[in-house]
């Protein structure tokens, strides 16, 4: 056995060689000369650089058109997604200065009563 299998490999232990022995033979010799894990074959050889990764997927070929619409539409959604962003800080601004003008109001119409209104519940606060 270690003789075929030297026999399939040439002096520079990269590739196998021209051995005249036919593939099904040199495929018997290597499935009995490297280890198997759970019925798989490990250590046949290195990658080659021209052959990607088993776990990487696939290359396919995006058509640019499609990216270039795509990248349209996404930035069309987020200006929406903006201008909807900008009416609610304008809306609350308005609801502020609202709200400001109402205090303003109640604090005009009873002056005596010494009450500071937050604008915003402290977190800390814990009532007795």
């Amino acid at each position: 056995m270690e003789q075929e299998v030297s026999q399939l490999q040439t002096e520079d232990d990269d590739s196998t060689g021209s051995t005249g022995l036919p593939r099904v033979r040199i495929n018997q010799i290597v499935e009995a000369s490297v280890p198997k894990k759970k019925g798989r074959l490990f250590g046949l050889a290195r990658r080659s650089p021209s052959v990607p990764f088993a776990s990487a997927p696939p290359s396919s070929y995006v058509d640019q058109e499609v990216l270039l619409s795509q990248m349209r539409d996404k930035d069309a959604r987020i200006s929406a997604l903006e201008s909807m962003v900008a009416s609610q800080e304008a809306g609350w601004e308005a609801q502020r200065k609202l709200n400001e003008q109402m205090m303003a109001m109640m604090r005009s119409m009873n002056p005596n009563a010494n009450v500071d209104f937050p604008t915003m519940p402290d977190p800390d606060f814990q009532t007795p």
